[in-house]
Formats: structure tokens, sequence, C-alpha cells
């Protein structure tokens, strides 16, 4: 994997600017001016991160974002953009965003969040105590392989995770029948403690969207009201 980062916008002033603050900061970058660029360079090279606006020529940023999903490009992706609205947050965060950062921002905190994103997508999941050979962890027809960080259904189903999906499915199988409120996890695996918390939830409401047979009834991935949820094997 590159350890490059790519930023993906239109405007020169902020793509300079962020690409001189990233080289000072120790990491090389390139820059897409549009939607469609940003989708061949994606193709072209494994990034360590993207910095993605929304608003962009060609297409916006959310489209980019859902074509490198649905080619199961899991890099991770802050996206950077001047847009508030609930709807485009909600539309990112399911799509597997990584963090939301909206203009204009302080430097200083966007270039944390970028090394806390790269942190944790260097970092390789402990091993849980209940994993059967050290790296495989199961439940139900799941099989979850730490080492290779893979996830299959059936036995046979690749079934594709953002790196955060990742990180909070693991969480939960280590940490099974407990409850745990929407700070401690927001805190415990995304490593924050000041942001979003209700990000958790589509987090979570992911988890159950790829696992559970009935989404709306879930058997695992339980809402326990007022207090947070819970991993039921």
């Amino acid at each position: 994997m590159s350890d490059r980062i790519l930023i993906v916008e239109d405007d020169e002033a902020i793509a300079t600017g962020l690409s001189l603050n990233l080289k000072l900061a120790g990491h090389a970058s390139l820059i897409a001016r549009d939607g469609e660029d940003a989708i061949r360079q994606a193709e072209r090279e494994d990034f360590a991160l993207i910095l993605l606006d929304i608003n962009l020529p060609k297409k916006n940023g959310l489209e980019v974002l859902s074509a490198l999903r649905a080619s199961d490009n899991l890099v991770p992706v802050i996206v950077v953009s001047a847009r508030e609205g609930e709807y485009d947050k909600v539309a990112a965060l399911r799509l597997g965003v990584d963090d939301y950062v909206t203009k204009p921002f302080g430097l200083a905190e966007l270039l944390e969040r970028i090394e806390a994103v790269l942190r944790r997508a260097g970092q390789v999941a402990p091993t849980p105590v209940a994993a059967a050979d050290g790296n495989l962890v199961e439940f139900d027809d799941i099989a979850i392989d730490l080492a290779q960080r893979t996830v299959t259904q059936g036995g046979t189903e690749d079934v594709k995770l953002t790196h955060l999906e990742f990180e909070l499915l693991v969480f939960f199988l280590r940490h099974p029948n407990q409850v745990f409120s929407r700070a401690q996890l927001f805190s415990l695996v995304w490593g924050q403690s000041a942001g979003s918390v209700r990000t958790v939830d589509n987090f979570v409401g992911q988890l159950r969207k790829r696992f559970e047979q009935n989404p709306e009834q879930p058997r695992h991935f339980i809402t326990v009201r007022g207090s947070g949820y819970r991993f039921d094997p």
C-alpha cells in the first residue's frame, strides 16, 4: 500500500495549502481536481488515506465514495466539506467514511484527525481470548480472520468491511454480552472523546445490515434502551 494521501479538492488554494501542510507533517500527497480524476487515481494506486470534498465537478464526493466502495476499495476516507447538512453526513457515514470535517476547519485539528485515522488504519486488531486458533473468530456462519483481516459468511462468501466497521465488529466480539454506551464505543473504537457519538449508530446499523437475518429485529447487535449497545454471540 502507498503511504501517500490523495487530496480530492477543486479549490486550488485549499488543495495546495493542504498538500503543503501535509508535506510539513511528513506525508506525501497527490491532488485530484474532480470526482472522475479521483476515481482514476484511486484505481491506479492504493492510497493510505483520501481527503474528499463533496462539492466536486463531474462526480460529487458521495458518488466518488460510492464508486470506491462498489469496487471494494476500502481506503480510509475523511470528508472535508462545507456541506453541514445531516443528509450528507449520514450518507457519507453509511458509505463508510472514517471522519467528517466541515469547512472552515482548523488546520491543527484536521491534521490530528488525519493522524488518528492513519494510526487506526495501521493497527492490527488484538487477538480475542475466544479465538480458537489465535486468529479465527466465529459466530453463526460468520468467520473473522484477524491476521488476514477478512470476513467470510457461509464458508465462501467474502464480506467487505471498511476499516472502522471491522474494528467495531472485532471490539464487539472481544466483549460479548457487555453493554457499552455510544460515548464508550466512540472512545474505545474510534479513539476519540470528542465528536458526534451518533456516528456509532450508523456503524452498528451497517453491521446489522451485513450480519443480521432481519436488521429490524437484530439477534446479535442489540440496542439496550437508554444505555447503548450489546453484542450477543
